[in-house]
């Protein structure tokens, strides 16, 4: 029996098949016949205003449900809105598909000024991805579809983009659209494990840090560090995989001076499911040991000569570390847990002791947010001062309850992942912490937010300033230029959008607002200046 259906039709049936339950994005003129199939199927649409708002949430929606964030756009200024988003998830090892429109395979790379043309829009998104593809015939859909979960499955997940021409999407859905096995991630091998084991069961002051590749990897990681006496540091992107509240765990403090002493301090590291990036830590070179053991599921970062390992993995961190842990359980090693703990009590007071004054005003606020929030609760960052804060001080027990947009440092993050976020954990308490000029990037995404009825609170830290670029253009002696804007009344904005608003004038205030936000009937824009009396 011949397929009736069209292409773009038979692409949202496949995108179920694959378990897709939610997309993002804004239908246009050459997005028609993929909105005919999903008005078909099963999946959840979700209008944004922007598609910069579509690839945000979608990131979002994957971190916090562990599944691929799925956008819709069309050709041209569709893509190139979405491709900050992209980066971003690129950046952080987000699993992000794009699905777009593009001209006709005619009129592809002629220029010939076609609605939406970019003469190469593959070219245009493939930096930004782990392929960007084309379909060139009706075939070429299943297969590319399967090649992008493959990635998700099997390797470092990073965002894909695969392009339908429109006449593509209008032919018959030719082929064999059935879904593809995804295979699995590598394995570790019993020889490296066996080597990584000898280093760290020979160390007297071991250290781990764990990444965000390692975030399902966390029993495992606390049974090493419980084995070893170890010190445990994350990425901002593992935040949360070891408790804060472990006497073994220092916490996401790489940033800081505190931290790098723990490194350099440290005659033996376990560095597992991160890339070690300039973002982690900010600093020209961390000071680690010689017997550095690496594992990761990315080969080329296994390998890589900044900081080359004493033992490299190439592996599934979750695979490995329970692999490690095993085998150190095994030695039932005799180590001395005091001294381990009375380490980290030390590496804590010691980074306590070196808080900057707005460090301390930022504190107060984290502090009442910690308080409302649900340990399970969630909270997306945008680049902003206070989130900077909380990067290293605020108290983490789960993995994926902190998203931050690390490595490539977009304004405008916060909203829309809060919002991709909360559609993937209804039952959970979501929170958007942003800085009022970030905030500003997408405040349009409100709409979204208004619309679908979700109760997100936004916590907008005003301090009327792009704060960070302001003190660093003092602190190098640069007259202050565009960094002191004239903002709106953030208040009315929140109220034309149909959101609840606050204005809290203490932190007693700001606990009720967030309880109450949390409980609402749709957004809470809860505005937080930086002058009120009670964090000064």
């Amino acid at each position: 029996m011949s397929d009736t259906r069209t292409c773009g039709q038979a692409i949202a049936a496949l995108l179920e098949d694959y378990g897709v339950d939610t997309v993002f994005g804004i239908p246009g003129v050459h997005t028609l016949e993929l909105y005919r199939g999903l008005a078909a199927s099963g999946i959840r649409h979700v209008l944004v205003r922007h598609e910069q708002g579509a690839g945000f949430m979608a990131d979002g929606f994957a971190r916090a449900s562990g599944r691929p964030g799925v956008c819709i756009l069309i050709t041209g200024p569709g893509v190139t809105n979405a491709a900050t988003p992209m980066g971003q998830a690129y950046s952080d090892s987000v699993p992000m598909l794009v699905i777009s429109s593009v001209n006709a395979t005619g009129d592809l790379g002629r220029g010939h000024g076609m609605l939406h043309e970019i003469t190469d829009q593959r070219a245009a998104s493939a930096p930004l991805t782990a392929f960007s593809g084309t379909a060139h015939t009706a075939a070429d859909i299943p297969e590319l579809v399967g090649h992008a979960f493959g990635i998700f499955a099997g390797r470092r997940p990073r965002p894909v983009h695969i392009e339908v021409p429109l006449d593509v999407l209008m032919a018959p859905a030719a082929g064999d659209w059935s879904v593809r096995a995804a295979g699995a991630p590598p394995a570790p091998d019993a020889e490296g494990v066996a080597a990584a084991v000898r280093l760290l069961a020979g160390a007297e002051r071991p250290a781990i840090v764990a990444g965000g590749g390692a975030r399902s990897a966390g029993p495992s990681v606390r049974r090493i560090a419980e084995a070893l006496g170890a010190t445990v540091m994350t990425t901002v992107a593992g935040k949360g995989i070891v408790p804060d509240s472990h006497p073994l765990s220092f916490g996401s403090c790489m940033t800081t001076s505190a931290g790098r002493e723990a490194l350099a301090d440290a005659d033996a590291v376990l560095a597992i499911g991160t890339e070690l990036s300039a973002t982690d830590h900010y600093v020209d070179r961390l000071p680690l040991p010689d017997a550095l053991i690496r594992v990761d599921i990315d080969a080329g970062r296994t390998g890589d000569p900044r900081y080359p390992a004493a033992v490299a993995i190439h592996a599934d961190a979750a695979a490995t570390a329970a692999a490690l842990a095993a085998a150190l359980e095994d030695m039932a090693l005799d180590r001395q847990h005091d001294a381990a703990e009375a380490r980290v009590a030390t590496l804590r007071r010691n980074l306590a002791g070196r808080n900057h004054p707005l460090h301390l005003r930022h504190k107060k606020v984290l502090d009442v947010l910690r308080a409302a929030l649900p340990e399970d609760g969630v909270v997306a960052s945008d680049m902003t001062q206070i989130a900077y804060t909380g990067l290293n001080t605020f108290p983490t027990e789960r993995p994926d309850t902190w998203f931050h947009p690390s490595g490539y440092g977009t304004l405008g993050y916060a909203l829309p992942a809060a919002i991709g976020a909360k559609l993937a954990l209804p039952d959970r308490a979501v929170v958007a912490l942003a800085g009022d000029a970030g905030f500003l990037f997408t405040v349009q995404e409100l709409a979204t937010a208004a619309e679908l009825g979700l109760p997100v609170a936004v916590l907008l830290w005003n301090n009327d300033a792009l704060g960070q670029i302001r003190d660093d253009m003092v602190a190098d002696g640069i007259p202050e230029i565009g960094v002191v804007p004239r903002n709106p009344d953030f208040q009315t904005i929140g109220r034309a959008f149909g959101c609840h608003t606050a204005r809290p004038d203490g932190l007693d205030e700001l606990g009720a607002a967030l309880g109450e936000a949390f409980g609402a009937d749709g957004p809470t824009l809860i505005e937080m200046r930086h002058d009120v009396p009670e964090l000064i």
